[in-house]
């Protein structure tokens, strides 16, 4: 019986890391903004009707979309805090131009992405501990970690 040893569940690696389920919940979100960011771009893009206000609006909100997903990535309860309140202004704008023009451009997305950033399991995985680099995750010194060792704690000017 699988489910009795040592080590959990069924199914379950035991050299998974315990946090490794936050980390897929951050990576989920991070993935929504940025196809959230394609579809602002491929619907209002064309939609635009080579009216360069509307291009240039389409493209800051691309643009802050990336920003979003870059931000998002950190997985810290601020991130997250700034990704809802994004989303909420992104929902806002993009009903406000849908019942105004008609568009609906990445709107769809904003309230798929605000759905799973209020989920309860996506709020906890933000509200742990921030998301270290591979690299460093296996108990590896860090660049000023190594520099401090290197000159005996003091600070070399």
């Amino acid at each position: 019986m699988r489910g009795a040893e040592p080590g959990g569940l069924i199914g379950r690696s035991p050299d998974r890391a315990p946090d490794e389920p936050a980390r897929g919940l951050v990576r989920l979100v991070t993935r929504l903004v940025v196809a959230q960011a394609i579809a602002a771009a491929a619907v209002g893009l064309p939609f635009s009707r080579r009216q360069m206000s509307s291009i240039l609006i389409t493209l800051a909100m691309v643009v802050a979309l990336c920003a979003l997903a870059v931000l998002a990535r950190s997985g810290t309860r601020a991130a997250w805090r700034i990704a809802v309140t994004f989303e909420a202004a992104f929902i806002i704008y993009g009903l406000s131009r849908f019942f105004f023009a008609r568009y609906l451009g990445g709107t769809l997305f904003a309230i798929i992405t605000a759905g799973v950033l209020a989920h309860p399991a996506v709020a906890r995985a933000y509200g742990a501990a921030p998301i270290r680099r591979r690299e460093q995750a296996s108990g590896e010194t860090s660049l000023g970690e190594a520099a401090g060792e290197a000159f005996g704690g003091q600070i070399v000017g």
